[in-house]
């Protein structure tokens, strides 16, 4: 039996010999590569971006320069959306079919890392002027937080709808217990504020300035006007995995974000005119962006001063249930 291999010839034993050093050294050579692509930050040439009709993302998307800026460095974008809201983004980043949420609320993200996703934060974003709101329409017979009480008003679960409500009530000393919270998605909300399934809508931009044009509603409670305090912040949030895998991408991202930014403070009417290019709101609308000079501000996660802030709105949130427990916000940064 073993005969064959006692008479294999020199040939095929060098040949034998040679394959098992040639698979020696792919092992090592692959494990070389792996080494030189984690020395330089990155597991991937991709990165794949969530969007919606709103904000400094879908500005990013269609002004395009933030790809070419992203080209430079051999990262490619994929472009991935438009998602309605912020917690459909942060699903897609868990479930791994997405890489980055769109710079949506920090309160979902919170709850949604509180539920057990693997996020973490990678850069926040503060923007003025802060306008969500409150609004009803104007045959509501609903003109102050006080005459909510007994009515219903359409928030998104763990978001800025229902922290914004809840705010106003406890500023305007109301029960929490005298007013329906019906918990809607905004696709669903705007609907049902529309047919009078609910009585009032707690939205931000550009969703709550359109109801109040196509509803003809009036704000009940204005964030930036009758909130002395901020709460809510944006952010980006990735997996955990890929910032760990690819820290150069996420402080490429970061950078291309940051010169999005410094653009739209400086160019307003133009940034306003490319949102309503895709979002094809009523020119009014895209009017009273305008005049309100949108404008962004980055914030790096190594701030600690601004995570000191978010921690204790964190709390705020946590103490209000909002969130559901308590979260601790340094346990959930990305390490650049």
């Amino acid at each position: 039996m073993s005969k064959p291999f006692v008479t294999s010839s020199r040939r095929d034993f060098l040949s034998l010999a040679m394959a098992g050093v040639s698979a020696y050294a792919g092992i090592h050579l692959a494990s070389h590569d792996d080494a030189i692509a984690q020395s330089a930050g990155r597991k991937t040439d991709k990165v794949r971006l969530t969007w919606g009709y709103h904000g400094l993302t879908l500005i990013a998307k269609e002004r395009g320069e933030f790809e070419k800026a992203l080209a430079q460095h051999d990262i490619k974008v994929e472009w991935l959306g438009p998602f309605p809201n912020h917690a459909p983004t942060l699903q897609a980043v868990t479930g791994d079919s997405a890489d980055f949420g769109f710079g949506g609320s920090t309160t979902p993200a919170l709850a949604a890392i509180i539920a057990g996703s693997p996020l973490v934060f990678t850069q926040f974003v503060l923007y003025e002027p802060r306008t969500t709101a409150i609004i009803a329409k104007d045959d509501s017979g609903i003109n102050k937080v006080e005459d909510l009480v007994g009515k219903s008003v359409a928030v998104n679960r763990s978001g800025l709808g229902e922290f914004l409500l809840i705010a106003a009530l406890e500023k305007h000393k109301v029960d929490r217990s005298k007013v329906k919270f019906v918990y809607l998605n905004p696709p669903d909300a705007a609907p049902a504020l529309a047919s009078g399934k609910v009585d009032a809508w707690s939205m931000w931009s550009p969703g709550v300035d359109i109801a109040r044009l196509d509803y003809k509603a009036h704000d009940v409670f204005l964030e930036g006007r009758d909130l002395p305090f901020q709460i809510d912040f944006s952010s980006y949030v990735t997996s955990r995995k890929f910032a760990k895998d690819n820290p150069a991408i996420v402080r490429a991202l970061n950078a291309a974000y940051e010169k999005e930014a410094q653009w739209v403070n400086k160019n307003t009417t133009d940034a306003e005119h490319l949102i309503q290019k895709v979002a094809k709101y009523d020119d009014r609308i895209r009017d009273q962006f305008i005049e309100r000079k949108r404008n962004y501000t980055l914030i790096p996660v190594s701030d600690k001063k601004f995570v000191g802030e978010l921690q204790t709105a964190a709390n705020w949130l946590t103490e209000r249930k909002v969130l559901p427990e308590s979260v601790t916000v340094s346990d959930h940064l990305a390490s650049l």
